[in-house]
């Protein structure tokens, strides 16, 4: 320990300090933050689950590829499942020879350079067509806004086309519950998503499109920011958010895991689902 040798006014007068003390007095150490432990999310594919054409039990799929891995669900998981699989599983597959071409597919798909029967099935599974220019927007039947209506061809049969399912919420409310039976768990999250473009921006997303176990939106009102202030108004959609972390490990080519764990994020049930999601037309802009 080192000391330091100050002269005073007063002649061979010395006054001895300890160095650290002088140090700490015009230097003062500011108190430490308080312990704080980090959030940490884990995010992992569920392998092997086979490709599949026709009807099948995701449920039963999911817990065989699982125990398989050795990575069995804990309550609190939440599961993101590409609508492919859900599609498929749910027989919602068409085979181009089976389309029959009206004359509105023909005249959209010739003065666009769209594939007609692409064109012929969007318009099927539509509520309403909003944009026909360079673009084919619609409301599907059930309430989502998208292109060609969440019609695609990859990762089809050849010749085929994967439609959305019929209900995205009601689906993962099949599965979710089929898991929470087979398991014994009791909070389980099941998120059906789908890749999608947006408004204003490059490049698609994956999104959620239906959800079971866990609320579409998280709400920050009446939480207070950094700086004390009260958040008046704030609502994320967490279900969206989600969708888009699985897709960093799920993919949307040919790495065939379309069903993603996520582990250690903390969410609520609520009544707000898939179908909650979109604008209503009253605040859509573009319509």
């Amino acid at each position: 320990m080192g000391y330091l040798v100050a002269r005073t006014s007063t002649p061979r007068m010395c006054l001895v300090a300890n160095i650290d003390s002088l140090f700490r007095a015009c230097f003062p150490i500011p108190s430490e933050p308080p312990t704080m432990s980090a959030k940490k999310v884990k995010v992992f594919a569920v392998l092997g689950i086979p490709v599949i054409d026709g009807p099948a039990d995701i449920a039963e799929l999911l817990i065989s590829a699982l125990s398989r891995q050795k990575t069995p669900l804990r309550d609190g998981d939440a599961l993101v499942i590409s609508h492919t699989l859900v599609s498929k599983a749910e027989g919602r597959v068409v085979d181009q020879k089976d389309i029959q071409l009206s004359e509105k597919a023909k005249d959209l798909a010739g003065r666009n350079g769209f594939d007609p029967f692409q064109v012929e099935l969007a318009l099927r599974e539509s509520r309403e067509v909003l944009r026909t220019e360079r673009v084919l927007i619609t409301e599907t039947l059930y309430g989502l806004v998208c292109n060609f209506s969440g019609v695609d061809h990859s990762n089809a049969p050849a010749g085929g086309y994967v439609l959305l399912p019929l209900n995205p919420d009601a689906s993962a409310q099949r599965i979710r519950e089929s898991l929470l039976h087979r398991t014994g768990l009791h909070k389980l999250a099941v998120i059906i998503s789908d890749t999608q473009g947006r408004p204003w921006r490059k490049g698609s997303v994956n999104l959620a499109i239906g959800c079971a176990g866990i609320s579409a939106f998280k709400f920050n009102k009446g939480k207070t920011d950094l700086y004390g202030r009260v958040i008046e108004r704030s609502t994320v959609c967490q279900v969206d958010e989600i969708a888009a972390a699985a897709e960093h490990v799920m993919g949307e080519a040919g790495e065939g895991t379309p069903v993603i764990v996520i582990r250690g994020y903390g969410y609520e049930d609520g009544s707000e689902h898939g179908r909650d999601i979109p604008r209503p037309k009253t605040e859509d802009i573009f319509r």
